[in-house]
């Protein structure tokens, strides 16, 4: 059986071998890290000395690490507890992108949906990129406790100008929050040069497992925490710590940092080249997302795609059965026959949205691979497209 091309790294990449090893090394161990007798305080030392790793690795203060279950409960607990945090001092403006996944999304509409926030959706530009102008009209309100916008974008891969935003939300003493799920082993990243007050990550998009991330915070902010119990990461996210995925997302965040310009260098000439061939051999697709591929606007492993006339679903299973493995989108919408929201916001006809998929890189991610896709897209094009107009005129 010819071996699948798999096209969807943003999505999730395989666990890292040092990675599962370690993974499997802690796992056996007995002792639970809140326990005070000798077991339970050598798997503390694990969860502490890979707390130490990754800060050190981010270039932030290891207090700033509160480890969570992964991306999506980082993101409510930034959304929904510096929101609280802010309705205490009677300020109750959210002001967010309107392109975020929907683990960031969703929340926000929650909030101003049942917890009395203000929201205020910030548009994009055709290429998907925040205008600062609006946030920095937003932040002169006076009541905004929080503004939330992602680093760069899990479906068209625009990078934002978060430097930008964070110093912004600094000089108005505005918390502000980044979901850098998509960054993290893609682009540099110093947090202390940042210097957000939340920063969103998780383990399985760099080779660690599922089910761990962190919400890095700074240490003196104390949100209000959306779960309660033990009182466990400085009383902000209480629940039992699983020292072996930690102990692994350490050792994957180690790789992705150390690695990270070999990584963009060697994807973004791979991405370039599906890029390039993907139009030529296909006249109706359109590239969507930042154009200029050799600057740093545009994650460097990312490739969207509009297709006229198909629809994405159609097309997506199509690749599928030819054993290439793709995306709508984010993963957490797959199957959901909706237009994408960030083609939407980006001014896309809704027909377009819904036509559209995302080719994603990885570490492993070869020439083959491209191959394969570019010899089996134009058929599976011409096939979706035909039911299209079928559908249509039915």
């Amino acid at each position: 059986m010819k071996p699948r091309t798999y096209l969807d790294h943003a999505a999730t990449t395989r666990i890292l071998p040092q990675a599962q090893d370690r993974w499997l090394e802690v796992s056996s161990l007995v002792g639970n890290p809140s326990s005070l007798h000798d077991s339970g305080r050598r798997t503390r030392r694990i969860v502490e000395e890979a707390r130490e790793s990754i800060a050190e690795d981010l270039v932030t203060r290891p207090s700033a690490v509160i480890f969570t279950g992964g991306g999506t409960e980082s993101d409510n607990l930034a959304v929904k507890g510096l929101f609280w945090r802010g309705q205490e001092l009677g300020k109750v403006g959210v002001v967010a992108s309107s392109i975020e996944h929907h683990a960031v999304l969703d929340p926000v509409k929650w909030i101003g949906e049942h917890q009395g926030a203000k929201v205020l959706w910030v548009g994009v530009d055709a290429v998907g990129r925040i205008n600062l102008d609006e946030v920095e009209a937003a932040l002169a309100l006076q009541d905004v406790a929080l503004v939330t916008v992602m680093w760069a974008n899990n479906e068209v891969g625009t990078v934002q100008p978060v430097y930008e935003l964070a110093a912004l939300c600094r000089a108005h003493g505005v918390a502000f929050h980044t979901d850098a799920v998509q960054v993290l082993g893609q682009l540099p990243m110093n947090l202390t040069e940042l210097g957000a007050s939340a920063v969103t990550i998780t383990a399985h998009k760099v080779g660690g497992p599922f089910g761990v991330g962190a919400l890095i915070l700074d240490p003196d902010i104390k949100p209000t925490p959306v779960l309660h119990g033990g009182g466990h990461e400085r009383e902000i996210r209480s629940g039992t710590l699983d020292a072996a995925g930690i102990a692994s997302f350490a050792v994957a965040v180690r790789s992705a940092v150390e690695h990270q310009a070999q990584f963009a260098v060697r994807v973004k000439a791979l991405r370039n080249d599906l890029i390039s061939r993907v139009l030529a051999s296909v006249p109706a697709a359109k590239l969507n997302g930042e154009p200029v591929l050799d600057a740093d606007r545009r994650l460097p492993a990312n490739a969207h795609f509009t297709f006229d006339d198909c629809e994405g679903d159609a097309l997506l299973m199509l690749l599928d059965a030819a054993g290439i493995d793709c995306s709508t989108g984010s993963a957490c919408t797959a199957g959901i026959p909706e237009p994408s929201h960030v083609l939407l916001a980006m001014g896309a006809e809704p027909q377009a949205s819904r036509g559209s998929l995302r080719f994603s890189l990885g570490a492993d991610s070869t020439t083959a691979e491209i191959d394969h896709l570019i010899e089996v897209l134009p058929a599976a094009v011409e096939r979706a497209s035909r039911a299209g107009h079928v559908r249509s005129r039915s």
